[in-house]
């Protein structure tokens, strides 16, 4: 790490801790040539898969396009912020849990599927009636009918 004071590459860490929930590094460190303190973070760089659309095209993972089907599933349901952020957060967590460069479309929209069931079960219908583009009736109650299982 170069000194901000000096510019030499030769600093020592003094202190670590752990911030933010433990998500990020606190490092305390000194300057070995002007004995200068500063402090830097260190998080961890989580990359996100790349999604294959069902067309064959590769973009990259939209975080903003998730949630803004998710909000519109939820949209006048009594489902709290926290609740929704938790659920996003799963789903990021179960795309990198993968191991994947890569992962198909359907796969992040039977995620977020899983997710809006668990939260709200008008959602889940909305999101699925949109999502799997229902033809008739029929399987609008088809897919409710599951849901009373």
């Amino acid at each position: 790490m170069h000194c901000p004071f000096c510019s030499e590459n030769d600093t020592k860490v003094i202190d670590s801790r752990l911030v933010a929930d433990g998500h990020q590094v606190r490092r305390r460190r000194q300057c070995l040539a002007c004995s200068e303190r500063f402090t830097t973070f260190e998080t961890a760089e989580l990359v996100m898969p790349k999604v294959i659309k069902s067309n064959g095209n590769r973009e990259p993972f939209n975080k903003e396009k998730m949630v803004g089907g998710i909000q519109r599933a939820l949209e006048k349901r009594p489902v709290s912020a926290d609740a929704i952020e938790l659920a996003i957060s799963h789903i990021e967590s179960q795309l990198r849990a993968t191991g994947e460069r890569e992962v198909p479309s359907d796969m992040i929209g039977n995620l977020v599927m899983a997710q809006l069931k668990d939260l709200d079960k008008v959602a889940y219908i909305r999101f699925a009636s949109v999502y799997r583009s229902f033809e008739d009736i029929k399987e609008f109650g088809e897919e409710i009918a599951k849901l009373a299982d």
